[in-house]
């Protein structure tokens, strides 16, 4: 082959209906805290800096420490289950972009392969073409519309 493959390993459909049933699985388990913010409300409620989690860490260190300091104002208990819910959210967002990034990477090389393996294809086709072969004329008028005039190191060249 003129092209190598850089990713030729494949999931079998057992694996992706698995995967497909995890991820809607996941989607149900999280959906009674999924919040949909409008961009008015994400710039409203913003994302709490560091400097602020720091606030809130100290926040819940004296509670737990001292809760005789903490103001009667404040329910602690949902302060407690809202800090939870942040940390495990936190955790499981970060286990979730480390897949994505996974997943994106791994698609990054399936889109090569596949990009290379349709150039070699359609170089192919303009050698058939050009060898008078029947039957190539209408896959290369349809093919060629994708590909510019100027010669890249990306593309055919047109004959």
């Amino acid at each position: 082959m003129p092209f190598t493959n850089l990713n030729s390993t494949h999931l079998t459909e057992v694996e992706q209906a698995a995967i497909s049933e995890a991820i809607n699985s996941l989607r149900a388990l999280l959906q009674p805290i999924a919040v949909n913010l409008t961009p008015e409300e994400r710039k409203r409620y913003g994302s709490i800096n560091e400097l602020n989690k720091g606030i809130v860490n100290k926040a819940k260190s004296f509670n737990d420490a001292q809760p005789a300091l903490s103001s009667p104002d404040v329910d602690w208990t949902e302060f407690t289950n809202d800090y939870n819910m942040r940390t495990f959210i936190e955790n499981t967002l970060q286990s979730l972009y480390g897949m994505v990034k996974d997943l994106e990477s791994s698609k990054i090389l399936f889109d090569f392969d596949n990009y290379t393996a349709a150039n070699a294809d359609y170089a192919y086709t303009m050698y058939k073409l050009k060898s008078g072969d029947v039957g190539y004329q209408t896959k290369y008028d349809e093919m060629k519309q994708f590909y510019s005039r100027t010669n890249t190191p990306e593309t055919p060249t047109e004959p």
